[in-house]
């Protein structure tokens, strides 16, 4: 029996001003999932798939009444008219190979991501048209003339944004944007447990510390070393600026932070030499910890991150930390509490960094420390 056709009342038309606008809203959005979604085999604005523009399923591909009388939307929309784009678009949706995206639109979408925010997107729309690194040069020259005359807040945005724009390519399967993946790096910061207290990242010198600081925050490595060429005080002020701009809740982690230095430094008040004996140890430490926290020494890193995870270990409170405030796990160090490591807060009392931060405002949580180092070397 011979296969039906479909007659001619069910074969699909589709609107060629909604395909215009869909595509002119990816544009004028500066998403650039969007847009490569419109020419995808399931498309709506494809005559030969079963999707349409008019279903509730793809309201979010076309604009509002409002974004239509935005004067970035009209401006997206005739460039998406004019003849040689549109007509390249017609051809790409006919055609069963992969698409290729106009130039023209690309490039467009590219800087409306830049002015949105949108630094994946941008990233991308730039790699496919071969100026990703051109772009993040450019950036990073007017950010550099910024800093040279003294704007630093235009000198931290260009080296944010340019940093912003980098490209993993070793991600599978294929080349994407660099991700802010602060919850990896800060369990790299904080790989090795410090033998000394002076050997942890917080209490390294200020050089030492801003290099490995802006490495951390910095996505781009290359970005990073362009920064170490600066002064130390140009990189304080950038340190401070990209921390206030990154995190508008830094200063409520301030407030935390100060109240887990005060615990802390009030148990290692309590414990004093005298108290110890002359053999005081770790387990003692541990004891004493864990009798003024009533059995609870988890109290200091939950005051770092703002709750009580259960059963959580040193790792898990940082990782809840670098994703909450990134730049916090800069100024914390593992300790061994009895069996136990945990999270305290820790920073140099004399850090300039920490002094523009607020979190000198904080108590020495490890004064104690300091002096017993210094009693038992007399």
């Amino acid at each position: 029996m011979p296969r039906k056709t479909r007659d001619a009342a069910e074969v699909k038309t589709v609107d060629p001003e909604l395909t215009a606008k869909a595509i002119a809203k990816a544009v004028c959005d500066g998403d650039i999932v969007n847009l490569r979604f419109l020419f995808h085999t399931f498309s709506p604005a494809r005559a030969d798939s079963p999707e349409r523009f008019e279903t509730d399923k793809y309201a979010y591909l076309l604009p509002t009444a409002r974004e239509e009388g935005t004067l970035p939307f009209k401006e997206s929309l005739q460039r998406v008219k004019e003849p040689d784009v549109w007509g390249h678009c017609q051809h790409e949706l006919e055609a069963s190979h992969s698409p290729q995206l106009h130039a023209d639109l690309l490039l467009l979408l590219a800087d409306n991501a830049l002015q949105a925010g949108r630094y994946a997107s941008a990233a991308q729309a730039y790699e496919l048209l071969r100026i990703r690194e051109r772009m993040q040069d450019e950036l990073l020259r007017q950010a550099d003339e910024a800093f040279d005359g003294g704007n630093v807040a235009h000198g931290v945005r260009g080296y944010m944004i340019a940093s912003r724009l980098a490209y993993d390519y070793a991600a599978f399967p294929e080349p994407l944007p660099a991700l802010a993946d602060y919850q990896k790096r800060a369990l790299m910061l904080h790989g090795d447990y410090p033998a000394q207290l002076s050997d942890c990242l917080a209490m390294k010198e200020d050089d030492a510390f801003l290099d490995a600081a802006l490495s951390y925050l910095v996505l781009d490595p290359d970005v990073a070393a362009r920064l170490k060429q600066r002064p130390l005080e140009q990189r304080i002020a950038f340190l401070k600026r990209l921390v206030r701009e990154e995190d508008p809740a830094w200063d409520e982690f301030v407030e935390a932070y100060v109240e887990a230095c005060r615990v802390t430094s009030d148990l290692g008040e309590r414990w004093r030499p005298g108290d110890r004996g002359s053999g005081g140890t770790g387990t003692d430490l541990a004891k004493e910890i864990a009798g003024q926290l009533a059995d609870d020494p988890m109290r200091i890193p939950a005051f770092l991150v703002g709750r009580t995870i259960e059963d959580g270990e040193w790792w898990q409170y940082l990782k809840e930390l670098a994703y909450m405030h990134p730049a916090g796990a800069l100024f914390v160090v593992r300790q061994l509490v009895g069996d136990r490591e945990i999270l305290l807060p820790c920073h140099k009392p004399d850090s300039p960094v920490a002094k523009e931060l607020g979190l000198t405002k904080a108590p020495d949580p490890f004064a104690w420390a300091a002096e017993d180092s210094g009693a038992g070397g007399d």
